[in-house]
């Protein structure tokens, strides 16, 4: 999707510190971090949102659940971290890629509100 900030990410067109990259997935450092440790996660395939997980697209949604812990064991934050997702405006979703966070390297809070 050529107006695709992650798309143009994905194609080396915009910089980014990478943690992880394979085939299937990327993964980078969050330019606007909300917690020590904070990498994006997002497939190669533009998938909008999680909304659009089927069983087309899901082997790949499986494949960053594999490699989260890893990533996470190799950044120090294996002792507990959060991966979160958000669909749609009203959940805060801002980029139409379908992305996981993963957030670490402190006591991080609990309060939804």
């Amino acid at each position: 999707m050529s107006d695709c900030i992650f798309c143009k990410i994905i194609a080396g067109e915009i910089p980014s510190t990478k943690v992880y990259e394979d085939d299937k997935i990327l993964a980078f450092n969050d330019i606007n971090p909300m917690a020590p440790v904070h990498v994006i996660f997002i497939p190669k395939e533009h998938i909008c949102c999680a909304d659009k997980i089927d069983e087309t697209n899901s082997h790949i949604v499986a494949h960053i659940f594999e490699i989260i812990p890893k990533v996470a064991k190799d950044l120090g934050i294996d002792d507990g971290y959060r991966v979160v997702t958000n669909c749609k405006e009203p959940a805060g979703q801002t980029v139409f890629h379908l992305h996981f966070h993963l957030l670490g390297g402190k006591v991080l809070n609990t309060d939804i509100s």
